[in-house]
Parts: structure tokens; C-alpha cells; sequence
């Protein structure tokens, strides 16, 4: 399935790459390889991950080795991701 990311999604991952680029630099290329590994899971298996409670038809994907979540939706036969952030943070997972 096609995967497309928001305008919110891309300023998500601009700033955690900013950050995880400048605080942990020898993060950065495997952080990467991580979120592309997650996206190519999505499009694969989109209806692999858990939804999120009392939010109708938004999925959530943690990078396991890095503290940061994926949330996406399946929207006219394709996956918009939606989000990416810090699993500590709330934050409305809604466009």
C-alpha cells in the first residue's frame, strides 16, 4: 500500500532527526534505518498494529529501540502517517 506522511508527520521527523542528530549523533543513521523499516512494515501489514482507544481508525507503531511512536490511518486506499513523537508526550493524533 501507498504510504504518504502529513505536513504535521514531516515536521515531526524533521525535528527528531534535527535533535537526534545533534544530541546523539551516532544514533542518527540507524534511528533512520528504523523509521524506514517501520514505514515499510506499515505498508506491508497495515492492519498489524494496535488502534488507538477513542480514536477511530488511527494505528500506533512503537520504534521499539528508540522511545518514539508511529501513528497512521488508512485513508482511501492509502496509509497517511499522521504523527511521530516521543512516546512520553501526549498529543491529539487527529488531522
Amino acid at each position: 500500500m501507498n504510504v504518504v506522511f502529513t505536513e504535521a508527520a514531516l515536521a515531526d521527523l524533521d525535528d527528531i532527526l534535527a535533535f537526534v542528530a545533534l544530541h546523539y549523533p551516532a544514533l542518527a543513521v540507524p534511528f533512520e534505518a528504523r523509521i524506514r523499516a517501520i514505514v515499510a512494515r506499515i505498508a506491508e501489514w497495515p492492519l498489524s498494529a494496535r488502534t488507538i482507544e477513542g480514536r477511530p481508525g488511527v494505528r500506533v507503531v512503537p520504534l521499539v529501540r528508540f522511545p518514539y511512536n508511529v501513528f497512521y490511518r488508512i485513508v482511501d486506499g492509502h496509509i497517511e502517517i499522521l504523527h511521530i513523537h516521543h512516546s512520553a508526550r501526549q498529543r491529539d493524533t487527529d488531522e
